[in-house]
């Protein structure tokens, strides 16, 4: 077992990503090494949004990776492979639980996990990466800047506990991992466009031309998505270029 093979916990850290950042500068740490927070007081998501979370109450963690068997420009199967061990874990759980591309995990229509994944590069090598998980456990109330958001406890009604559900997590992501290490990438990437939120159903988009329908068809080999268009051309897209939204009563 490499991912959770040690756990480091606190009751508090401002980002669980800056600890871990830390540790890699200033000392020798093993690979799969996680850092675990009861709470941050600085909580990053992706593109510098804040992850919203009750103290104690949800899995706040980074995971130290040094994944060298893949190349810089390969790097979206990373995401691949930890998007697939998240969704292991809730949908042992739950049910009809999507990865929202590119790497935030749902339940339904609202938001149970996210990830932000940060990697050191070397020309086409990786050097290290560094893998916060946001999941929402026992949180039963979010405010409206959460977005549309769910824990677990919502889906079940269960109360988790956090400790004993980090080790589940690790053992999940873990399996993962292993399927990337020995070479599966190819799996991996055909089970997660297979896990997709929305895929095959029209949906409406917007990218710089504006709004469109469309209807999500997987990825490419460099992460980015593929959206069928109304005209019946197919554009792939890299993050931040295109925008899925949200579903209302006047989307498809």
């Amino acid at each position: 077992m490499i991912i959770g093979s040690e756990i480091i916990s606190f009751d508090s850290l401002q980002s669980t990503n800056s600890h871990a950042a830390v540790l890699l500068r200033s000392s020798r740490i093993n690979e799969g090494t996680i850092i675990s927070a009861g709470y941050q007081s600085a909580g990053r998501g992706q593109a510098g949004n804040t992850w919203e979370s009750e103290a104690g109450m949800n899995i706040l963690m980074s995971v130290i990776l040094f994944p060298y068997m893949i190349a810089a420009d390969r790097q979206f199967v990373i995401t691949v492979a930890l998007s697939l061990g998240i969704r292991d874990f809730v949908a042992g759980e739950a049910k009809n639980i999507k990865i929202k591309w590119p790497n935030d995990i749902y339940a339904g229509n609202d938001k149970i996990a996210g990830i932000l994944i940060e990697n050191a590069l070397s020309g086409n090598s990786i050097e290290n990466c560094i893998a916060g998980i946001g999941l929402n456990l026992n949180q039963e109330k979010f405010t409206p800047s959460a977005g549309k958001a769910i824990s677990l406890k919502n889906l079940t009604g269960l109360t988790y506990d956090r400790t004993v559900s980090v080790t589940r997590l690790a053992a999940c992501l873990d399996r993962r991992y292993m399927q990337l290490r020995t070479g599966k990438t190819a799996e991996l990437e055909e089970e997660y466009a297979s896990h997709l939120y929305r895929l095959g159903e029209l949906s409406w988009f917007s990218d710089k031309g504006g709004r469109f329908g469309g209807i999500i068809r997987g990825i490419d080999k460099e992460g980015r998505l593929r959206v069928e268009r109304e005209n019946r051309v197919t554009d792939s897209y890299y993050f931040k270029e295109i925008e899925l939204i949200p579903l209302s009563p006047s989307s498809p």
